[in-house]
C-alpha cells in the first residue's frame, strides 16, 4: 500500500499540480471583498477626492492593509475549524446571549442592506429614469435570483456571477481615468501621511473607521467551506491556508484598487466643485466633466456594485441567523426581512442620502461584536491547535482591532453630536 501511494503520489507530480490546485482555491475572497466597493464607499471615496484632492491616498492605502489582515484571520479561522465565526459563537455563548447577539447581527443587516439597495435604485434611476422606490424594487428581485445559485451544489456558479459583477463593478469606476488621467506625481505625494485642518481628520477617521464591514467578517469564515460541496475533497489545511492568503491578497488588492480609482478620479477630475456629496451628485459631475459615456459607465458600475453587495450582505445574513440561531431560512426570507426597510426608506425618506448616514452609524457599532471574537478565538490554542496566532501576531492583531474601533467610537460620537 506504502508503496503503491509512493507511485501515484510523487513530489514532483504535486508541484506540476500545485497551480491548478491554488486556482480552485480562489473565489471566497472575492466575495468578502464586494462589501468593500459597496455603494456606501463610492460615495466617500468621491466626496473624499472632490473636497480634499490627492491628500488621503494614504487612508485608502492604509484601510485596504487592514482590510487584508482581517478578512484572512476570518477565512483562518473557517478552515481550520471547519466552522464559521457565528457558529462558533452559538456553541460558546447561551440562549439569551445567542439571541441578543443575533439581534444586533441583523440590525447591521438591515443597515447594511439600506446602503446598497439605495445605491442600487440611485444607480437605476440614472440610467432609466426610474422611481427610486419602483427601481428598489428591481434590485431586490434580482438579488434574489442571484442567491438561488447560492446553493451547495451551484456556489460556483454565485461565485463567478459575484466575481464578474466585480470586474464590471472595476471598469465602471476606472474608465475615467483613461479619458482624464491622473498626475502619477501628485498622486505618490498622496501617499504621505498628512492633514489639512480638522475637516481632513475626521474624512480619514471616517474613511478608515468605515474599514470593516461586519457581515464580511461573519460570511468570509462560512465562505471557505461552502466553496467545496458535500463530499468534495477538500487540500489539507496548510496548503489552504496559503490559498487563502493568496485570495485575500488578490481580492482586496483589486478592491482597493476600485476605491484608490474612485478618490483619484474625484481628485483629479472634480476637485472643488460642489454637489458631489450624494451619489446622483457626482454622477452628474463627472458626466459634467468628462462626457455622457463615462457618467453612464459610471452608473453601470454602481448597479453592479449594488447587485453584487446586497446579494453578498442577504447570504451573509441567513450564515449568522443558521449560526446562532440554528435555523436555516430560506434565502428568499432572509432577504425580505432586510430589503423591506430599504423599500420603506426609498418610499417615505425625502432624502436617502440622510439614510446613508444613519446606517453607516449604525454599521460602526457592530464592527466590535465581529472583529473582538474574531482575534479572541484564533488566539485560542483549544479551537485552533497548531495554527493559533503566536504573541507577536495577536499584539499586531489587537493594535489593529483597537484602531478601528476607536475610530468608529470617535465616527458615532461625531455624528451623533452633529460635527461630523
Amino acid at each position: 500500500m506504502d508503496s503503491k501511494n509512493a507511485i501515484t503520489t510523487p513530489q514532483p507530480q504535486s508541484h506540476q499540480h500545485y497551480g491548478h490546485a491554488l486556482a480552485g482555491m480562489l473565489g471566497p475572497a472575492f466575495v468578502a471583498s464586494v462589501a468593500y466597493v459597496d455603494p456606501g464607499n463610492v460615495a466617500a471615496n468621491i466626496t473624499s477626492g472632490a473636497r480634499y484632492g490627492y491628500l488621503l491616498v494614504w487612508v485608502l492605502v492604509l484601510a485596504n492593509c487592514m482590510s487584508v489582515l482581517i478578512q484572512y484571520q476570518s477565512a483562518k479561522l473557517g478552515i481550520v475549524t471547519g466552522n464559521s465565526l457565528p457558529e462558533i459563537l452559538g456553541e460558546r455563548l447561551g440562549d439569551g446571549g445567542r439571541f441578543m447577539f443575533f439581534m444586533q447581527a441583523e440590525v447591521i443587516a438591515i443597515a447594511t442592506d439600506l446602503a446598497e439597495v439605495i445605491g442600487g435604485a440611485i444607480a437605476l434611476k440614472l440610467l432609466f429614469g426610474l422611481p427610486l422606490f419602483v427601481g428598489g424594487c428591481i434590485i431586490g428581485i434580482i438579488s434574489t435570483v442571484l442567491l438561488i445559485f447560492q446553493k451547495s451544489a451551484t456556489h460556483h456558479i454565485f461565485e463567478r456571477m459575484i466575481i464578474g459583477l466585480l470586474l464590471v463593478i472595476t471598469f465602471g469606476f476606472i474608465a475615467g481615468l483613461f479619458i482624464d488621467p491622473p498626475n502619477p506625481v501628485q498622486v505618490l505625494q498622496g501617499l504621505v501621511p498628512h492633514f489639512q485642518g480638522t475637516e481632513t481628520v475626521l474624512m480619514a477617521t471616517s474613511m478608515l473607521g468605515a474599514t470593516v464591514m461586519p457581515h464580511a467578517i461573519y460570511l468570509h469564515s462560512t465562505l471557505v467551506n461552502d466553496h467545496y460541496s458535500a463530499g468534495q475533497k477538500k487540500p489539507d489545511i496548510k496548503t489552504l491556508l496559503h490559498g487563502s492568503k493568496v485570495d485575500v491578497v488578490w481580492a482586496l488588492l483589486l478592491a482597493g484598487t476600485v476605491n484608490l480609482a474612485l478618490l483619484i478620479l474625484a481628485a483629479n477630475s472634480l476637485h472643488g466643485m460642489t454637489g458631489t456629496d450624494t451619489i446622483e451628485g457626482a454622477q452628474q459631475a463627472i458626466e459634467q466633466v468628462l462626457g455622457p459615456v463615462i457618467g453612464t459607465i459610471f452608473s453601470v458600475g454602481l448597479l453592479a456594485s449594488s447587485l453584487s453587495s446586497t446579494s453578498v450582505g442577504t447570504y451573509a445574513g441567513a450564515e449568522i441567523m443558521h449560526g446562532l440561531l440554528r435555523i436555516k431560512a430560506p434565502m428568499w426570507a432572509c432577504r425580505v426581512v432586510t430589503l423591506v426597510p430599504a423599500l420603506v426608506v426609498l418610499w417615505f425618506a425625502k432624502n436617502p442620502t440622510e439614510a446613508l448616514i444613519v446606517g453607516q452609524v449604525v454599521l460602526s457599532i457592530g464592527i466590535p461584536f465581529a472583529i473582538i471574537p474574531l482575534m479572541k478565538y484564533t488566539h485560542d490554542s483549544s479551537l485552533m491547535g497548531d495554527y493559533v496566532d503566536g504573541p507577536v501576531k495577536f499584539a499586531i492583531n489587537m493594535a489593529v482591532v483597537s484602531l478601528i474601533v476607536a475610530l468608529n467610537v470617535i465616527l458615532v460620537f461625531l455624528t451623533l453630536s452633529g460635527r461630523s
